[in-house]
Protein backbone atom coordinates (compact mmCIF):
# COMPACT_ATOMS: atom_id res chain seq x y z
CA UNK A 1 0.00 0.00 0.00
CA UNK A 2 1.40 3.43 -0.91
CA UNK A 3 1.84 5.96 2.01
CA UNK A 4 -1.11 8.15 0.25
CA UNK A 5 -3.55 5.37 0.32
CA UNK A 6 -2.22 4.21 3.67
CA UNK A 7 -2.90 7.97 4.96
CA UNK A 8 -6.21 7.86 3.32
CA UNK A 9 -7.38 4.70 5.38
CA UNK A 10 -6.34 6.18 8.37
CA UNK A 11 -8.51 9.05 8.01
CA UNK A 12 -11.90 7.02 6.65
CA UNK A 13 -11.10 4.84 9.68
CA UNK A 14 -10.53 7.96 12.00
CA UNK A 15 -13.79 9.68 10.80
CA UNK A 16 -15.66 7.16 11.97
CA UNK A 17 -17.35 7.63 14.92
CA UNK A 18 -16.33 5.09 17.45
CA UNK A 19 -18.75 2.69 18.94
CA UNK A 20 -20.26 3.36 22.44
CA UNK A 21 -20.47 0.71 25.30
CA UNK A 22 -24.45 -0.43 24.97
CA UNK A 23 -27.02 1.23 26.53
CA UNK A 24 -27.85 0.12 30.21
CA UNK A 25 -30.76 -1.86 31.02
CA UNK A 26 -32.98 0.15 32.63
CA UNK A 27 -32.96 0.03 36.36
CA UNK A 28 -36.03 -2.60 37.65
CA UNK A 29 -39.15 -1.26 39.17
CA UNK A 30 -39.28 -3.48 42.25
CA UNK A 31 -43.26 -2.82 42.28
CA UNK A 32 -43.22 -5.37 39.09
CA UNK A 33 -42.41 -8.21 38.07
CA UNK A 34 -38.58 -8.87 36.55
CA UNK A 35 -37.92 -9.22 33.30
CA UNK A 36 -36.49 -12.37 31.84
CA UNK A 37 -33.13 -10.76 31.90
CA UNK A 38 -33.99 -9.51 35.33
CA UNK A 39 -35.45 -12.86 37.36
CA UNK A 40 -32.03 -14.77 38.55
CA UNK A 41 -30.62 -11.97 39.72
CA UNK A 42 -34.15 -11.10 41.64
CA UNK A 43 -34.11 -14.64 43.07
CA UNK A 44 -31.03 -13.95 44.49
CA UNK A 45 -31.56 -10.98 46.45
CA UNK A 46 -35.42 -11.83 47.22
CA UNK A 47 -35.96 -11.69 50.98
CA UNK A 48 -39.24 -13.86 51.09
CA UNK A 49 -39.11 -17.55 51.62
CA UNK A 50 -39.25 -20.03 49.03
CA UNK A 51 -39.06 -23.63 48.81
CA UNK A 52 -39.22 -26.64 46.28
CA UNK A 53 -41.59 -29.05 47.30
CA UNK A 54 -42.89 -32.70 45.35
CA UNK A 55 -46.24 -33.23 45.33
CA UNK A 56 -47.98 -36.59 44.77
CA UNK A 57 -50.43 -37.18 41.66
CA UNK A 58 -53.32 -39.45 42.88
CA UNK A 59 -52.66 -41.74 40.40
CA UNK A 60 -48.84 -42.63 41.75
CA UNK A 61 -46.87 -41.25 38.67
CA UNK A 62 -43.95 -38.24 39.40
CA UNK A 63 -44.65 -35.92 41.88
CA UNK A 64 -44.66 -33.06 40.69
CA UNK A 65 -41.99 -30.51 41.69
CA UNK A 66 -43.29 -27.24 42.50
CA UNK A 67 -41.50 -23.66 44.06
CA UNK A 68 -44.09 -22.15 46.35
CA UNK A 69 -43.11 -19.01 48.04
CA UNK A 70 -45.00 -17.57 50.86
CA UNK A 71 -45.94 -13.60 51.66
CA UNK A 72 -44.40 -12.11 54.24
CA UNK A 73 -47.69 -11.09 56.45
CA UNK A 74 -49.65 -12.56 59.82
CA UNK A 75 -52.78 -13.39 57.93
CA UNK A 76 -53.82 -16.40 55.86
CA UNK A 77 -53.59 -15.91 52.40
CA UNK A 78 -55.33 -16.77 49.15
CA UNK A 79 -53.34 -19.28 46.33
CA UNK A 80 -51.72 -18.24 43.02
CA UNK A 81 -51.15 -21.30 41.13
CA UNK A 82 -48.76 -19.97 38.37
CA UNK A 83 -48.96 -21.32 35.18
CA UNK A 84 -45.94 -21.86 33.45
CA UNK A 85 -44.93 -21.06 29.46
CA UNK A 86 -44.58 -23.12 26.91
CA UNK A 87 -40.96 -22.76 27.73
CA UNK A 88 -41.82 -24.77 31.06
CA UNK A 89 -41.29 -23.78 34.71
CA UNK A 90 -37.69 -21.29 34.51
CA UNK A 91 -36.34 -18.82 36.81
CA UNK A 92 -38.79 -15.96 35.16
CA UNK A 93 -41.75 -18.06 35.90
CA UNK A 94 -40.44 -18.10 39.35
CA UNK A 95 -39.50 -14.73 39.55
CA UNK A 96 -42.87 -13.63 38.94
CA UNK A 97 -43.98 -16.12 41.93
CA UNK A 98 -41.66 -14.20 44.05
CA UNK A 99 -43.49 -10.65 43.32
CA UNK A 100 -47.06 -12.47 43.49
CA UNK A 101 -45.84 -13.17 46.99
CA UNK A 102 -44.70 -9.41 47.78
CA UNK A 103 -47.65 -8.55 47.16
CA UNK A 104 -49.74 -11.09 49.54
CA UNK A 105 -50.63 -14.05 47.90
CA UNK A 106 -48.87 -17.59 48.44
CA UNK A 107 -47.93 -18.44 45.27
CA UNK A 108 -46.79 -21.66 43.54
CA UNK A 109 -45.44 -22.78 40.72
CA UNK A 110 -45.98 -26.21 39.60
CA UNK A 111 -43.22 -27.29 36.89
CA UNK A 112 -46.06 -29.61 34.13
CA UNK A 113 -42.97 -31.69 32.61
CA UNK A 114 -42.58 -33.16 36.08
CA UNK A 115 -41.92 -36.88 34.79
CA UNK A 116 -42.02 -35.85 31.06
CA UNK A 117 -38.13 -35.44 30.49
CA UNK A 118 -35.47 -37.59 29.90
CA UNK A 119 -35.03 -39.82 32.54
CA UNK A 120 -38.44 -39.14 34.27
CA UNK A 121 -37.14 -35.40 34.89
CA UNK A 122 -38.97 -32.04 34.66
CA UNK A 123 -37.51 -28.88 32.56
CA UNK A 124 -34.33 -28.63 34.72
CA UNK A 125 -33.40 -32.12 32.50
CA UNK A 126 -34.61 -30.87 29.01
CA UNK A 127 -31.26 -29.94 27.33
CA UNK A 128 -32.50 -26.82 25.17
CA UNK A 129 -35.90 -24.74 25.18
CA UNK A 130 -37.10 -26.28 21.75
CA UNK A 131 -37.17 -29.56 23.88
CA UNK A 132 -39.07 -27.87 25.99
CA UNK A 133 -41.55 -26.59 23.77
CA UNK A 134 -42.08 -30.13 22.46
CA UNK A 135 -42.76 -31.35 25.82
CA UNK A 136 -45.15 -28.59 27.05
CA UNK A 137 -46.85 -29.01 23.86
CA UNK A 138 -47.46 -32.72 24.24
CA UNK A 139 -49.41 -32.61 27.39
CA UNK A 140 -52.87 -33.36 26.95
CA UNK A 141 -55.33 -30.35 29.18
CA UNK A 142 -56.97 -34.00 30.57
CA UNK A 143 -53.37 -34.48 32.20
CA UNK A 144 -53.24 -30.92 32.67
CA UNK A 145 -55.63 -30.04 34.43
CA UNK A 146 -55.14 -33.23 36.82
CA UNK A 147 -51.46 -31.52 37.97
CA UNK A 148 -53.10 -28.26 38.53
CA UNK A 149 -56.20 -29.84 40.09
CA UNK A 150 -53.45 -31.76 42.50
CA UNK A 151 -51.50 -28.75 43.62
CA UNK A 152 -54.08 -26.75 43.88
CA UNK A 153 -55.35 -29.24 46.91
CA UNK A 154 -52.12 -29.52 48.16
CA UNK A 155 -52.04 -25.37 47.66
CA UNK A 156 -55.55 -24.74 49.33
CA UNK A 157 -54.45 -26.96 52.64
CA UNK A 158 -51.35 -25.60 53.59
CA UNK A 159 -51.44 -24.02 57.16
CA UNK A 160 -50.86 -20.15 55.91
CA UNK A 161 -54.05 -20.47 53.46
CA UNK A 162 -57.44 -18.99 53.79
CA UNK A 163 -58.75 -21.41 51.16
CA UNK A 164 -59.30 -19.81 47.98
CA UNK A 165 -57.30 -19.69 44.94
CA UNK A 166 -57.07 -18.45 41.51
CA UNK A 167 -54.65 -19.57 39.01
CA UNK A 168 -52.66 -16.92 36.58
CA UNK A 169 -50.99 -18.25 33.27
CA UNK A 170 -48.77 -16.99 30.49
CA UNK A 171 -48.88 -17.76 26.56
CA UNK A 172 -49.22 -21.73 26.73
CA UNK A 173 -49.83 -21.21 30.65
CA UNK A 174 -52.42 -17.73 29.87
CA UNK A 175 -54.38 -20.67 27.89
CA UNK A 176 -54.16 -23.41 30.38
CA UNK A 177 -55.60 -20.71 33.07
CA UNK A 178 -58.74 -19.86 31.19
CA UNK A 179 -59.28 -23.85 30.46
CA UNK A 180 -58.70 -24.69 34.27
CA UNK A 181 -61.63 -21.96 35.24
CA UNK A 182 -63.83 -24.05 33.17
CA UNK A 183 -62.98 -27.36 34.63
CA UNK A 184 -62.64 -26.51 38.37
CA UNK A 185 -65.66 -25.14 39.98
CA UNK A 186 -64.01 -24.61 43.37
CA UNK A 187 -61.93 -21.88 41.45
CA UNK A 188 -61.92 -18.44 42.55
CA UNK A 189 -60.40 -16.12 39.92
CA UNK A 190 -58.42 -16.38 36.56
CA UNK A 191 -55.86 -14.35 34.69
CA UNK A 192 -54.87 -14.77 31.53
CA UNK A 193 -51.67 -13.11 29.57
CA UNK A 194 -51.66 -13.33 26.22
CA UNK A 195 -53.22 -16.95 26.17
CA UNK A 196 -55.83 -18.22 23.68
CA UNK A 197 -59.21 -18.88 24.55
CA UNK A 198 -61.47 -22.11 24.98
CA UNK A 199 -64.19 -23.43 22.78
CA UNK A 200 -67.11 -21.74 22.89
CA UNK A 201 -68.93 -24.54 24.13
CA UNK A 202 -66.25 -24.90 26.89
CA UNK A 203 -66.72 -21.43 28.32
CA UNK A 204 -70.95 -22.60 30.06
CA UNK A 205 -68.79 -24.54 32.57
CA UNK A 206 -66.69 -21.32 33.92
CA UNK A 207 -67.58 -19.82 37.37
CA UNK A 208 -64.39 -17.92 38.19
CA UNK A 209 -63.91 -14.63 36.96
CA UNK A 210 -61.67 -14.42 34.28
CA UNK A 211 -58.87 -11.18 33.46
CA UNK A 212 -57.46 -11.29 30.11
CA UNK A 213 -54.61 -9.41 29.60
CA UNK A 214 -52.93 -9.17 25.95
CA UNK A 215 -50.37 -7.57 23.54
CA UNK A 216 -51.72 -5.48 20.86
CA UNK A 217 -49.72 -6.96 18.20
CA UNK A 218 -50.40 -10.59 18.72
CA UNK A 219 -53.09 -11.20 16.17
CA UNK A 220 -53.53 -14.99 17.08
CA UNK A 221 -54.22 -14.86 20.24
CA UNK A 222 -56.55 -12.05 19.71
CA UNK A 223 -58.40 -13.48 17.32
CA UNK A 224 -60.19 -15.14 20.14
CA UNK A 225 -61.09 -12.68 22.34
CA UNK A 226 -64.37 -11.29 20.60
CA UNK A 227 -65.81 -15.04 20.60
CA UNK A 228 -65.17 -15.62 24.23
CA UNK A 229 -66.42 -11.94 25.43
CA UNK A 230 -69.25 -12.13 23.16
CA UNK A 231 -69.97 -16.09 24.51
CA UNK A 232 -69.26 -15.28 28.06
CA UNK A 233 -71.49 -11.67 28.20
CA UNK A 234 -74.49 -13.57 26.74
CA UNK A 235 -74.02 -16.38 29.57
CA UNK A 236 -73.71 -13.56 32.09
CA UNK A 237 -70.27 -14.64 33.80
CA UNK A 238 -67.42 -12.25 34.39
CA UNK A 239 -64.57 -11.68 31.68
CA UNK A 240 -62.70 -8.54 31.25
CA UNK A 241 -60.21 -8.06 28.54
CA UNK A 242 -57.70 -5.48 28.12
CA UNK A 243 -55.22 -4.98 24.82
CA UNK A 244 -51.96 -2.98 24.79
CA UNK A 245 -51.61 -1.36 21.88
CA UNK A 246 -47.80 -1.97 20.37
CA UNK A 247 -47.20 -4.36 22.80
CA UNK A 248 -46.35 -8.42 21.78
CA UNK A 249 -46.82 -11.55 22.87
CA UNK A 250 -44.99 -12.28 25.57
CA UNK A 251 -44.49 -8.69 26.95
CA UNK A 252 -44.51 -9.29 30.58
CA UNK A 253 -41.45 -11.10 30.33
CA UNK A 254 -39.96 -9.67 27.22
CA UNK A 255 -40.57 -6.02 28.97
CA UNK A 256 -36.98 -4.72 26.87
CA UNK A 257 -38.98 -5.17 23.63
CA UNK A 258 -40.83 -3.15 21.43
CA UNK A 259 -39.55 -0.06 21.42
CA UNK A 260 -41.15 0.79 24.87
CA UNK A 261 -44.47 -0.46 24.98
CA UNK A 262 -44.21 -4.15 26.44
CA UNK A 263 -42.95 -2.07 29.21
CA UNK A 264 -45.65 0.28 28.86
CA UNK A 265 -48.00 -2.53 28.99
CA UNK A 266 -46.42 -4.45 31.70
CA UNK A 267 -47.00 -1.04 33.73
CA UNK A 268 -50.33 -1.17 33.13
CA UNK A 269 -51.23 -4.82 33.38
CA UNK A 270 -49.52 -5.97 36.67
CA UNK A 271 -51.24 -3.52 39.06
CA UNK A 272 -54.65 -4.50 37.46
CA UNK A 273 -53.50 -7.87 38.13
CA UNK A 274 -53.01 -7.63 41.55
CA UNK A 275 -56.28 -5.71 42.14
CA UNK A 276 -58.18 -8.71 40.32
CA UNK A 277 -56.46 -11.34 42.83
CA UNK A 278 -56.88 -9.19 46.01
CA UNK A 279 -60.48 -8.84 45.17
CA UNK A 280 -61.23 -12.72 44.28
CA UNK A 281 -58.58 -13.91 47.10
CA UNK A 282 -59.77 -12.14 50.17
Amino acid sequence: MTATLALAAFLAASSQTPAGPAPPTPARDEGLPPSEEQAKVALEKSPRHGEWVDVKLPSGATPIRTWIVYPERKEKAGVVLVIHEIFGLTDWIRSVADQLAREGFIAVAPDLLSGHGPGGGGTDSVASRDEAVRLVRALTPADTNDRLNAVREYAVKLPAANGKSATIGFCWGGARSFAYAAAQRALDGAVVYYGTSPETEDLARVRAPVLGLYGGDDARVNATIAPAEAEMKRLGKSYESHIYDGAGHGFLRAQEGRDGANRKATRQAWPRTVSFLRDHLK
